[in-house]
């Protein structure tokens, strides 16, 4: 792709943005940058990117930046009906992702992950994989590094692993990985996308360009993603923890999973793992799958699924206190992923709530009432929440994350466990997911004996 001396605008000025920036600059072109909030918010953000062939516009939008560019490169966190991306699109100007430009630079092999949950452990667990086979690896996408960073390294590697985001996919033209993951499918961000539908239609775009040679790694257990498979080109390698496969990876007894491929089996056999969660059995199996099937040994990839850590603020285990067991799953934003926590253990005290997403909370109705034994509610979604789930089992409100752990703490019996997994944002409380998960492990290490 020749960038020398076009024209290119870079819309939004977040991390992906400031990388692509700094990209075509390096290559050439002519760049301008737009954003509408002001310069000085961005905090030395920009101090890498300058150039006497950069153009910033910041506090507004220029119409004519879009329909006079040569290409529009899209920060995700920019929506696909902007009025003035339609104006150039109409005009037949290029408009591409951070993703689908570097992706024109990449030629190792390419996996993508998506789907609603279970993302950035996914992500980073096959990049692990891939690592301890030897494998020089480059991992990130919609966690960590911006896609964009590998090639402006020009550093050499043998595999690429990314998270990919549906706000990613949105302006992909060629965008075709080796291997494209859809974990699960539930409703999210339905403040962007005018219906799920819309939502489920950005992230089936994973596979959009993928031929009979590539591999597309899919949930057999998860309808929605299930249902859509026939009209993937790529060949089709389900997980499952539900159903045998003859082709696949599935997991139907405690501590064993199953590799078929090609005519072959491989069974794995494994005591405890540091990731606990049925969702952390599955983006396993589905970070193996990736694996095997481009080079890596069933030994050294299995060594690296026992030796990996859960990340920060997804069930993670934060501490016993009098028989009662601790777990932090402030990650959790929507309804899905409560789904796979609760199916994860037995009589649960499960603190929920935040800023409600506009999502059903009808999917959690069956295990809050086989599994759930109290219900603690927090946040603006509490009142909600009460009315579609106050019912099932027996149910509190809390004003502040002390009082709802405090208040956990003296209904929760011996044996049970206490799991944070809000179902909501958190940004009516806390700054974000991190600060929640802070206020929860901080209460917890302050219950003390009496």
């Amino acid at each position: 792709m020749k960038l020398e001396k076009r024209k290119v605008l870079v819309v939004g000025m977040a991390k992906t943005g400031v990388a692509s920036a700094a990209f075509l600059l390096s290559r050439g072109a002519e760049v301008t940058i737009t954003d509408m909030r002001r310069e000085e918010e961005f905090s030395g953000l920009l101090s890498g990117v300058d150039s006497p062939s950069l153009r910033k516009v910041f506090g507004r939008h220029e119409e004519s930046d879009f329909i006079k560019s040569d290409l529009i490169v899209v920060s995700p966190g920019v929506p696909q009906d902007h009025p003035l991306l339609q104006k150039a699109k109409d005009a037949g100007i290029e408009i591409i992702s951070e993703i689908e430009l570097a992706s024109r630079f990449i030629n190792a092999p390419l996996i993508a992950i998506t789907g609603t949950n279970g993302k950035t452990t996914t992500t980073m667990l096959a990049g692990e994989i891939f690592k301890a086979n030897g494998f020089r690896t480059f991992v990130g996408g919609n966690i960590g590094n911006p896609l964009l960073e590998l090639p402006a390294s020009d550093a050499d590697v043998d595999r690429v692993v990314v998270e990919i985001s549906s706000f990613q996919l949105e302006w992909i033209k060629s965008f075709r990985p080796a291997i494209s993951m859809l974990l699960n499918l539930s409703e999210d961000h339905l403040d962007r996308y005018p219906s799920y539908r819309k939502y489920l239609e950005a992230k089936l775009r994973i596979f959009k360009n993928q031929t009979e040679d590539d591999f597309a790694v899919l949930n057999r257990d998860d309808p929605l993603v299930w249902e859509n498979s026939a009209e993937i080109r790529a060949a089709v390698i389900p997980f499952s923890r539900k159903m045998e496969l003859e082709e696949g990876i599935f997991s139907l007894k405690e501590n064993r999973i199953i590799w078929r491929h090609g005519g072959m089996e491989h069974v794995f056999e494994f005591g405890t793992l540091k990731l606990h969660g049925v969702h952390n059995l599955e983006n396993i199996m589905a970070a193996m799958a990736s694996s095997l099937l481009l080079g890596c040994r069933s030994k050294e990839t299995f060594d690296a699924v026992r030796e990996f850590s859960p990340l920060h603020h997804r069930m993670e285990f934060v501490r016993k206190f009098k028989g009662v067991s601790y777990f932090e799953d402030s990650k959790a934003t929507n309804v899905g992923s409560v789904v796979k926590a609760l199916e994860s253990f037995d009589n649960i005290t499960l603190i929920a709530g935040g800023k409600d997403k506009g999502g059903s909370y009808a999917p959690l109705v069956p295990l809050i009432q086989e599994r759930v034994r109290h219900l603690v509610l927090i946040g603006e979604a509490a009142e909600r929440m009460q009315n579609e789930l106050g019912a099932l089992t027996d149910t509190h409100r809390a004003g502040t994350m002390e009082e709802a752990v405090w208040l956990a703490s003296q209904i929760t019996a011996h044996g049970g466990t206490v799991l944070l997994s809000p179902a909501c944002s958190s940004f009516d409380m806390f700054r974000d997911y991190e600060e929640r998960a802070e206020s929860f492990i901080r209460s917890v290490n302050r219950l003390k004996q009496v």
